[in-house]
This record gives C-alpha cells, sequence and structure tokens, in this order.
C-alpha cells in the first residue's frame, strides 16, 4: 500500500510517500511543491494542483493523506490555506484516490504519541520510524508525519467501515 501524505501551504506544500510492507514502513520519496509569492493566488494554486498531479502520477499512491486546517494567524491566511489544502485534495480526487483527513493534534499523536509535540520533535520521529539518514526538510517531514498518521490509522478506519 502506497501513501501520498501532504501538508498544504500556498508559498510551500509539503509532500511525503511511504509504503506499507506488512507492519514496516518504507520511505519512498519526500520533498516540497513551491510557489512564486509574487504570483497571484490561482496561478500558485494551478502550481499546486500541476506538481501534485505530476506526483501523484509518478508515484501512484492509492491513497492520500492531507492535514486539516484549523488553526492560521488571521482569517485571510486561514481562507488561503484553505484554498491550497482545495486543491491539493482536487488533485487527488481527480485521479479517483481517496483522500483522509487529519488535525494536526492526531498527526502529533499518531507519530509522537504526545498531540502537543514540538516540530522537531515530530521531525526527529520521522526520521527515526521511516530509518531516514537525515531530517527531511521541515514542510517534507510533517508531510510524511500525515502518511505515517494515515498509516497507523487504517486498520481502525478499515474496521469502523466493515461494522
Amino acid at each position: 500500500m502506497r501513501i501520498l501524505g501532504i501538508d498544504p501551504g500556498t508559498g510551500i506544500t509539503g509532500y511525503g510517500i511511504i509504503d506499507i510492507e506488512g507492519n514496516r514502513l518504507r520511505h519512498v520519496d519526500n520533498g516540497i511543491v513551491r510557489t512564486r509569492s509574487s504570483d497571484a493566488l490561482p496561478l500558485r494554486l494551478k502550481a499546486i494542483y500541476d506538481g501534485l498531479s505530476a506526483i501523484l502520477t509518478e508515484f501512484s499512491p492509492q491513497e492520500v493523506a492531507v492535514e486539516q486546517v484549523f488553526l492560521a494567524k488571521n482569517p485571510r491566511a486561514a481562507l488561503t490555506l484553505g484554498h491550497a489544502r482545495g486543491t491539493a485534495v482536487l488533485a487527488a480526487v481527480n485521479l479517483g484516490i481517496s483522500v483522509h483527513e487529519y488535525s494536526a493534534l492526531q498527526v502529533k499523536s499518531a507519530v509522537v504519541g504526545y498531540g502537543h509535540a514540538s516540530k522537531q520533535q515530530v521531525q526527529q520521529m520521522v526520521k527515526a520510524l521511516l530509518n531516514l539518514p537525515e531530517v527531511a526538510q521541515e514542510d517534507a517531514a510533517d508531510a510524511l508525519a500525515v502518511a505515517i498518521c494515515h498509516a497507523h490509522s487504517r486498520p481502525l478506519k478499515q474496521a469502523i467501515a466493515r461494522g
């Protein structure tokens, strides 16, 4: 099972791809989709859509996990971030890939065991869980954490769906 985790942002959208092999998680790839701050929002959203669509096509994940957006510094930032998140969801749904959403609290709890963990703690646990040689870039590490959260949550979600 291949999972693409996405940490949406209008300036930088992080992505992380993992495979579930039995009880093990294997790192496949991670990185960022960067947009130009000088571009208007519609062009930035197109860059996110195009970048994620290319990643989805290249790596063919079966499922996508996206971090939900609850907090932002101001309402305008929250709205803009919501656009980026919607664009990421649309890229997956347009290819027929199921999308699963997790709050930052759920992601941190699944990866670190503590919902109020620091970014550094999350990055270190992602490195350890995936046996990475170094800590991934912050946005990519966050996306890998979302993918790990989904990998850990899948069995429970499947049991609930079965009734």
